[in-house]
């Protein structure tokens, strides 16, 4: 890793594979339950509950995706905090497209999207904090009026920060399986 990037401008290192102990077992099923919950949240269009699940400190993250020549994979992804992103928000940014989607006059929402989370192959890394680190994959369909629909399929990573009775989503960075976006918009959230 670069001295001047953060962890979460790069895919991290392969994943390893041990048998887990119960500890471990105990912890993935109630990462798994937090996401299935926030998939529901979201598809149910219960917004403000949902960022009732965000850190007041969230960094919410969507690099571009570019085509480079074989070998050159660090450069596959936008940077953060200093390329030009498809999203970089913080709870406050969150809050606002929340606002906006419930005014009932937000163009791109308006009727409102209909969306299925759907989440796959949810691993937990090892972190230096007492926060987990979840990577996972993901397909969120949306359909709008009668003809519109998209499909975004792509990889998470999650850094959840444990807290009394669950997790707040502390971090999350999206990487689309895409290099061009062709969805008329990104009002959705993953």
């Amino acid at each position: 890793m670069k001295s001047n990037e953060s962890a979460w401008e790069r895919v991290p290192e392969a994943p390893t594979f041990a048998e887990p102990t119960a500890d471990q077992i105990a912890l993935q099923y109630n990462v798994e339950r937090f996401l299935n919950y926030e998939a529901e949240l979201l598809d149910g269009r219960y917004f403000d509950r949902w960022l009732d699940l965000l850190a007041e400190d969230i960094r919410y993250w969507m690099p571009l995706s570019r085509n480079f020549p074989f070998g050159q994979w660090d450069e596959e992804f936008s940077r953060e905090g200093s390329d030009l992103n498809w999203f970089d928000e913080g709870k406050f940014e969150l809050e606002q497209r929340v606002r906006q989607i419930q005014t009932g006059k937000h163009w791109a929402e308006e009727p409102l999207s209909r969306t299925t989370h759907l989440i796959t192959n949810v691993e937990i890394t090892p972190a230096d904090t007492s926060d987990v680190n979840v990577r996972c994959r993901f397909i969120v369909y949306r359909n709008r009026t009668e003809a519109e629909w998209d499909l975004f399929v792509g990889k998470r990573f999650d850094q959840l920060r444990r807290i009394s009775g669950g997790f707040l989503l502390a971090r999350r960075a999206v990487f689309l399986d895409q290099n061009v976006l062709l969805a008329k918009n990104l009002t959705l959230f993953f």
